[in-house]
């Protein structure tokens, strides 16, 4: 039996506009990841989705993304190192402040989309985004994609991380997750992606698509709130791993030793 969060990205509706089911997403995970307004979400969405994560308690953590709506910040953009370091702390700032106002407080920040893809490919990108995070505040915990030049930057810097592994989504070899413009990127079967997760903490490793194994270790699992089958997957990863012994618990539990 091992500890292990299950955590998704949501609050990424906007205005009228919905997407993903946050409210029933936060009765299967341990930890919420809420767009911070600029590749997704708003004020009033940031709020009503930390309230609710606050009710349930929930770990609350800052999503920044690229400023791109349009793009659902999954389109790269190329800005100055003061830029990028601006864009990250302003979100981070906007998060702690709608947390606040929850009577909560900022468990983690994660990178989202294109932003996290450079970052886990780049390790100067990487440190930037770090130097933007530390700015803010050193001992916040970050979710890393475990062996890429992110995590590697982070233990460097001595941030805090937790090792974060997808259930909706495949690995190139080198860990890094498969450009969502190639076949079979996106895991759209919740069967398929409990067995996925159920392997991985089985063997303590990342399985790529072609079945190479990356040992590491697993603090967290993310479904994507945006998916369609998101619901169907969260719930089919937590009731697999809690039948294979596991205990689904919070990050700060699992990271508090």
């Amino acid at each position: 039996m091992r500890l292990i969060d299950l955590n998704a990205d949501m609050g990424e509706g906007y205005g009228p506009w919905s997407i993903g089911d946050d409210d029933a997403l936060l009765e299967v995970v341990t930890s919420a990841s809420i767009a911070c307004g600029l590749h997704a979400g708003d004020p009033d969405v940031m709020d009503r989705t930390m309230r609710a994560a606050q009710a349930r308690g929930i770990g609350i953590g800052a999503h920044p993304g690229f400023a791109d709506l349009q793009g659902f910040g999954r389109r790269r953009m190329a800005l100055p190192d003061a830029s990028l370091v601006n864009l990250i702390r302003y979100q981070l700032g906007a998060a702690a402040a709608m947390a606040r106002g929850v009577g909560s407080r900022l468990q983690h920040a994660k990178l989202h989309g294109a932003l996290s893809n450079m970052a886990c490919e780049d390790a100067d990108f990487a440190r930037t985004c770090l130097g933007a995070i530390r700015s803010f505040d050193p001992g916040l915990m970050v979710l890393v994609l475990p062996g890429t030049p992110l995590a590697a930057a982070a233990e460097a810097l001595g941030q805090p991380v937790a090792n974060e592994i997808f259930a909706d989504r495949a690995y190139n070899d080198d860990g890094t997750l498969l450009e969502r413009s190639q076949p079979d990127a996106v895991i759209h079967d919740p069967g398929a992606a409990a067995e996925a997760m159920a392997t991985m903490l089985r063997e303590g490793a990342i399985v790529s698509a072609s079945g190479r194994r990356l040992s590491c270790r697993i603090d967290t699992i993310c479904v994507h709130g945006d998916t369609p089958e998101s619901l169907a997957i969260a719930r089919a990863v937590r009731t697999r791993l809690q039948a294979d012994g596991h205990r689904i618990a919070p990050l700060r539990e699992i990271t508090a030793g």
